[in-house]
């Protein structure tokens, strides 16, 4: 088993999300500058596989970003897939509840907007956002939330049974680097777009969301819907561990690029 993907699975069916460091750089190079040069480098080995698969028109791979406001989403998608081919992924961002959305259940929006053949989705939030902020909010009690978490099970295993690949990152920050980043939010105009007065008062729920997310993770963790915990407070560390699980798992999959009879073509063009 790949290394990242081992250290970072969380295959555990009793998540305690503080035993797991925000920190953690074992396993990548110590300095920054080479933490980028190494995201560069398996950037360019994943925008290789995903050529094969966008060629090939075989496979779809779902990538799923989740975690605390400032978890670094967006910077995850624009870092790690800097190098990867727009025409062959595609990502999807969640917002509040449209008309029609609201008139249905709720991952009827998110079946609309799957990978199809040869695509890479990744998805900035998800489906998991109407089962954890809801339970948070008091929305639903503790009896949905497990049916929701049940309907998530089938739905990801009816997607990995009809040839989806499915990656879900949980960006683990502490209440600490939480702080630092709202905080320049506030100090910079320019990043006062990215502010929500909301985020302040999710931040007073740090402690029921940890408890939700890792309730959560735990009874979706599965082997055809892995969930990873990846240390987030140092984002060159995260980008090297992300694209290093990404790569296992793309690894695996039969690539190739689709073959070609051209017995009948011309040698040479004029």
């Amino acid at each position: 088993m790949n290394d990242f993907v081992k250290a970072y699975r969380a295959a555990t069916k009793k998540l305690d999300l503080s035993a797991y460091s925000t920190k953690d750089k074992r396993l990548v190079p110590d300095s920054k500058a080479d933490r980028k040069a190494k995201a560069d480098a398996l950037g360019e080995k994943l925008n290789a596989l995903q050529d094969v698969l966008y060629g090939q028109g075989k496979h779809r791979v779902l990538v799923v970003l989740q975690g605390m406001d400032t978890a670094g989403k967006d910077g995850t998608i624009r870092h790690v897939f800097q190098h990867t081919d727009p025409l062959g992924m595609r990502v999807q961002a969640f917002k509040v509840l449209s008309e029609a959305e609201r008139a249905r259940d709720y991952l009827w929006r998110v079946h609309q907007v799957v990978p199809k053949d040869g695509e890479i989705v990744i998805f900035n939030r998800s489906h998991y956002e109407d089962v954890l902020t809801t339970l948070v909010h008091d929305v639903i009690d503790e009896a949905e939330f497990k049916r929701r978490l049940a309907h998530i099970n089938d739905f990801e295993r009816m997607l990995s049974e009809t040839g989806t690949t499915i990656i879900k990152f949980f960006l683990h920050i502490s209440k600490d680097e939480q702080r630092e980043r709202l905080q320049a939010r506030l100090d910079n105009p320019d990043k006062h777009w990215k502010f929500n007065p909301s985020d302040l008062n999710d931040r007073k729920l740090w402690d029921k969301f940890q408890q939700t997310y890792a309730a959560a993770i735990s009874a979706t963790d599965n082997e055809h819907a892995p969930w990873y915990i990846i240390p987030a407070d140092s984002k060159s560390s995260r980008d090297v561990i992300i694209l290093e699980i990404l790569l296992a798992h793309l690894q695996k999959l039969d690539l190739a690029y689709p073959e070609v009879d051209s017995s009948n073509w011309v040698k040479t063009v004029v």
